[in-house]
């Protein structure tokens, strides 16, 4: 018996089809609003795929389900998408890497990672324009039409109708119409700043993001990681380059921005999102990414105990030479602050007694405990603040 190809070989395969197709996917005409084609053709069979993926989304345990927050995404979306506001579903995914996609059906995800990345609601707008443009002009239509024509498409449909569905459809076949060519992306980075700018944002916003990510790929802990290019979605094959900022550079000149404060609104509708986002970005264990994205909220002024504790967080884990006191000195920084979280103190105790401080140790926990009256590692603390004052005793 022949055997199944795997979830992971068959993904791979389809990316590696799409990233050469990609290349070559022919330009669409604007489509209509409200358009559904009709399932019997190439269009409607790609919708129902995309319908597949998107009931699977609603799924995903990462689905953020807080609904003042989505409102607030889609808003933004509705504002760039202009009459397409209706053709839009938007899901934002907990999920901590930057990434935003329109899938042809009219369902569009949001990640997290993006969220905590974007620093004004213009730069958010811009992504999102760039997404809708993507789906206004048929992109992804287009990329489907000409990977249908090449071989790999039979595998493609095979394991769409075998026993992995659910990922691969999810992960592998909806990758296939988010790999746009150069032509596409370049088109979609005008649309989409012609879109937010239209919309009253800031016309400087579109080519600030790109080199946000830009600097933060720059920063990666991994000299593999800093020597690739940055891109912008991880189903976008095309990179982020110095040339395509220096597009959207051009296009902003001249034009005049909105007020101040955007930016203070913008970090209003995510700051009780920050601790859990940062948390999940952690877990990538790219610190150094992680410490310049600290670096670039931290400008701002605002939550300042928030940051400085995952700051700390940051060095803590990474352990490189000189992180102990960098950590160390980020948790002393956030204690001092009216919104730093209760974890400070238990990390700080626990820093201060490894350099031998107990005492302030001991001020540490005690505040941990004070603070923490709930906290389900309250007796690892007692006991850790136990065996540090029989220490002091003997």
């Amino acid at each position: 018996m022949r055997p199944q190809p795997t979830l992971r070989a068959a993904v791979t395969s389809v990316l590696a089809a799409s990233i050469a197709l990609s290349a070559v996917s022919p330009a669409f005409a604007q489509r209509a609003v409200g358009q559904r084609p009709d399932i019997a053709t190439d269009e409607g069979g790609l919708w129902a795929q995309s319908d597949k993926a998107e009931l699977e989304a609603k799924t995903k345990a990462e689905l953020n389900k807080d609904p003042d927050l989505t409102a607030y995404v889609r808003d933004v979306a509705c504002k760039v998408a202009a009459g397409y506001c209706g053709d839009i579903r938007v899901y934002v995914m907990d999920r901590p890497y930057f990434n935003a996609s329109m899938a042809p059906n009219g369902y569009m995800e949001v990640w997290s990672g993006l969220l905590l990345r974007v620093r004004s609601e213009s730069e958010l707008a811009f992504v999102l324009g760039h997404e809708v443009s993507h789906f206004a002009h048929g992109h992804s239509l287009a990329t489907w039409r000409t990977l249908k024509s090449r071989s790999n498409v039979g595998m493609v449909l095979m394991l769409a109708g075998g026993g992995i569905v659910g990922s691969l459809l999810y992960l592998g076949v909806m990758s296939t119409v988010f790999s746009f060519s150069r032509e596409q992306e370049t088109e979609a980075d005008r649309l989409g700043f012609e879109s937010a700018v239209t919309a009253g944002y800031d016309p400087v916003a579109a080519a600030a993001i790109w080199r946000s990510l830009r600097e933060e790929t720059a920063a990666s802990d991994f000299p593999k990681t800093r020597t690739q290019d940055t891109r912008a979605s991880i189903f976008n094959t095309h990179p982020i380059t110095p040339d395509r900022i220096a597009a959207l550079e051009a296009l902003a000149a001249g034009r005049t921005a909105p007020s101040e404060g955007e930016r203070a609104r913008y970090r209003a509708h995510i700051r009780k999102f920050l601790p859990a986002w940062l948390t999940d970005d952690l877990r990538r264990r790219d610190y150094g990414q992680t410490l310049h994205l600290i670096d670039q909220l931290t400008a701002d002024g605002e939550d300042l105990g928030v940051l400085e504790f995952y700051k700390g967080e940051a060095y803590r884990r990474r352990r490189l030479d000189g992180d102990q006191n960098k950590a160390l000195a980020a948790y002393v920084s956030a204690s001092g602050r009216p919104d730093a979280p209760v974890a400070v103190w238990r990390e700080l105790g626990d820093m201060l007694g490894k350099v031998g401080k107990t005492a302030e140790a001991r001020t540490a926990w005690e505040t941990y405990l004070a603070k923490a009256v709930d906290a389900e590692d309250r007796w690892l603390v007692e006991a850790s603040l136990k065996k540090l004052n029989e220490g002091a005793e003997s």
